[in-house]
């Protein structure tokens, strides 16, 4: 199960596409969640999708 916690989530997330997955949607898919409702929740957290990572939206 993945954290609800937006701040959790992107440390989980960004763990996992460092150290285990090639992109986010390979990791969605091998982790079991919607990648679409992910990035949706850590957008509203103002965080985005540079294609490596999460990072804090400026």
């Amino acid at each position: 199960m993945i954290p609800k916690d937006p701040n959790m989530l992107v440390s989980y997330v960004n763990l996992g596409l460092r150290d285990k997955y090639e992109n986010f949607e390979d990791m969605a898919s091998s982790e079991g969640f919607d990648a679409d409702e992910v990035k949706d929740k850590l957008k509203a957290a103002g965080y985005e999708y540079n294609g490596g990572s999460f990072i804090k939206s400026v």
